[in-house]
């Protein structure tokens, strides 16, 4: 049985808190892996059209975990919340493959890191998480780092950006109720997210379809999988620790970004990205020692039977 295994998705243990983070800083690198390969494709390719092939290769891989698990689906949990992150999910998605086809990726990625300001901020209301000034102050210090490394261009006031902004405000949303819906099998909320992303890239694809070469449909595939092994890690994160704990690690993305960029294109990281980096990782840090700290008071107050 493996660790994960052991950790009951109703539990917020330190252990359980610190396997979710590190799921979160695993997803976080595969999706940004993700995210550029996809501003890749759409410089051929519609964004329907990736949206759609993407999601075909994704449920082609997760077709016998959902016929295995099919039981699961009959008795998912408040299936109209489902549907609803399902909806933001694909909004969110299209959301950002739409903003990064008319948007430098580094200025899109600083828009979708002012998601642990709202998921911080919301957690508080809607799930009722208890957030601290600590935890405020080093979100919000961290999201300094981000605008200090990544200095958004003369563009974010236009339609593409506003696209982005919203994009980051439905992922907000939609790991919020992730959380909520912790109980529901991870192949249920997977499937559901592709399910989506398939209708709508269905939809859209035949408006500037472009033939796939036999290498892109590697890369179409290679997209798919990536995203069905992120989404199981993100997922898994929420299961296992509060949102506003997890989701500030969304920082990291600085990070692979900063690492895509210097050894795939041969960007060099300015002194500003580099200094904004050191930020981001510092108040991510600060959570994590701040959560085990936290922890440990907890088991000296209440330890276990």
């Amino acid at each position: 049985m493996t660790l994960l295994a052991k950790i009951s998705p109703h539990n917020d243990a330190p252990s359980a808190r610190l396997a979710g983070i590190g799921l979160m800083l695993l997803s976080i690198s595969m999706f940004s892996f993700g995210d550029a390969l996809g501003k890749y494709i759409v410089a051929t390719y519609a964004v329907g059209q990736l949206m759609w092939l993407r999601a075909c290769a994704a449920l082609i891989a997760l077709s016998p975990l959902i016929w295995r698990h099919r039981a699961e689906f009959l008795r998912m949990e408040r299936p109209w919340l489902q549907l609803l992150r399902a909806v933001l999910s694909t909004v969110e998605v299209a959301a950002f493959f739409l903003a990064v086809a008319y948007l430098p990726l580094a200025d899109v990625v600083t828009y979708y890191l002012a998601c642990p300001i709202f998921v911080t901020a919301l957690s508080g209301i809607v799930l009722g998480e208890r957030i601290g000034w600590r935890r405020w102050s080093a979100i919000l210090i961290g999201f300094a780092g981000v605008l200090i490394a990544l200095r958004p261009s003369a563009q974010t006031i236009s339609w593409p950006a506003l696209i982005a902004l919203g994009g980051s405000l439905s992922f907000s949303v939609l790991m919020l109720i992730t959380r909520h819906l912790r109980a529901t099998a991870d192949i249920v909320m997977a499937t559901s997210q592709f399910i989506g992303t398939f209708l709508l890239g269905a939809a859209m694809s035949p408006f500037g379809w472009v033939t796939p070469s036999r290498q892109s449909f590697v890369l179409f595939a290679a997209a798919g999988l990536i995203s069905v092994t992120a989404l199981f890690c993100v997922n898994r994160s929420l299961k296992l620790a509060p949102a506003s704990v997890v989701v500030p690690y969304q920082y990291s993305m600085i990070v692979w970004a900063v690492l895509f960029g210097f050894v795939v294109f041969g960007d060099v990281p300015q002194p500003a990205t580099i200094a904004g980096a050191a930020i981001i990782i510092g108040a991510g840090l600060y959570i994590f020692l701040r959560e085990r700290a936290l922890g440990r008071e907890e088991v000296a107050v209440n330890p276990p039977a």
